[in-house]
C-alpha cells in the first residue's frame, strides 16, 4: 500500500489554490462565518436575514454556500451590525517583522 503526498498549506486557503485577491477572499469568508454563526445562535431562517439585510433569499443562500463574490467587504460589515454587532477596524504595526502584513478579522 502506498501514501499519498500531502502538502501543508499557508493560513490562507485561498491563496494556497491560487485564487486572485486571496486576502479580501479570506476576509469575506470569515466575516461571513461570523454573520452564519450569529444567525445559526439566533435561528434565524435566510428569509429573515434577508429581509433584514435588504437582499433576497438565494443571495444569502448563495453566500452562505461560499458563494460571496457579489459582496464587498464592506457590504458584509454593513450586514454584521445590521445583526446588531459592533465592528471595529484597527491599523496597527505588524507584530511579526518575518511575515509580510495581513488582514484579520477575529
Amino acid at each position: 500500500m502506498s501514501k499519498k503526498g500531502h502538502e501543508v498549506g499557508g493560513r490562507n486557503v485561498f491563496k494556497d489554490i491560487g485564487v486572485s485577491n486571496a486576502d479580501e477572499h479570506l476576509v469575506k469568508a470569515q466575516l461571513v462565518y461570523k454573520i452564519d454563526t450569529i444567525m445559526k445562535r439566533r435561528r434565524m431562517k435566510q428569509t429573515e436575514a434577508a429581509a433584514l439585510f435588504g437582499v433576497r433569499q438565494p443571495d444569502i443562500s448563495n453566500m452562505l454556500r461560499g458563494e460571496f463574490r457579489q459582496f464587498s467587504v464592506e457590504r458584509l460589515l454593513r450586514f454584521l451590525v445590521k445583526l446588531d454587532q459592533d465592528v471595529e477596524i484597527v491599523v496597527r504595526p505588524r507584530r511579526d517583522l518575518q511575515s509580510p502584513p495581513a488582514l484579520h478579522v477575529s
